[in-house]
């Protein structure tokens, strides 16, 4: 989902592939040994296939939210919010949501974690409505898909917690337009098939 909000919010035409992970076709492994996902195949036949990686080249090329110019703070300051996300809170996340997964980790030990670094979150939303100032950036929409999916593993539990501008947050995020053009389910890609345009969407930076 990352790699489709900043694709779509810079403007950057592509076709999407969607990909069954338990049945790779081969177009994937071709394009990247990794056979992870999200993978960007560029024109020039560069192979991005990090979310990450995928977001900062398209927003190099346009960035009409500006989404690398935080009102507060700096790219590098986002990248390492971002980094402890993709590392610590994505470790906790993939333990409270796949238990069966991980039998040798306890669930409430990841759970734990989880809520010490969301509780930052909530902390730097007390200051500013977005997490680097007073607009959605790269940080934003790094993060929220992560939040979202922890959020959707017990929906009661969350709700209960005591984290009001983080709710809203991920309730913002979640009613823009922007979110909804990524959102749609598509049909597994087949090899030897053209894939789905994804062109941008007017006002995706709402």
């Amino acid at each position: 989902m990352r790699a489709r909000l900043a694709l779509a919010v810079s403007g950057q035409a592509c076709e999407l592939r969607e990909v069954v992970l338990r049945n790779k076709p081969q177009g994937l492994l071709q394009a990247s040994p990794k056979a992870t996902v999200p993978v960007l195949v560029l024109a020039d036949g560069k192979v991005l296939d990090q979310s990450l990686a995928i977001m900062q080249w398209a927003l190099a090329q346009h960035d009409p939210a500006r989404w690398l110019a935080p009102s507060e703070g700096t790219e590098a300051d986002m990248l390492a919010l971002i980094d402890a996300c993709d590392s610590h809170f994505k470790q906790a996340l993939d333990r409270c949501k796949y238990p069966g997964r991980y039998p040798e980790a306890g669930v409430s030990v990841a759970r734990t974690r989880a809520v010490e670094w969301l509780q930052g979150l909530e902390e730097r939303l007390t200051l500013c409505p977005f997490l680097f100032g007073d607009h959605a950036a790269l940080a934003d929409m790094a993060i929220a898909p992560f939040v979202r999916q922890f959020a959707g593993i017990d929906t009661v539990w969350w709700d209960a917690q005591p984290w009001p501008h983080l709710h809203a947050w991920l309730a913002q995020w979640q009613a823009s337009n922007l979110f909804e053009s990524v959102m749609h389910k598509l049909p597994a890609w087949v090899d030897g098939t053209v894939g789905v345009p994804f062109p941008h969407l007017a006002g995706a930076a709402d």
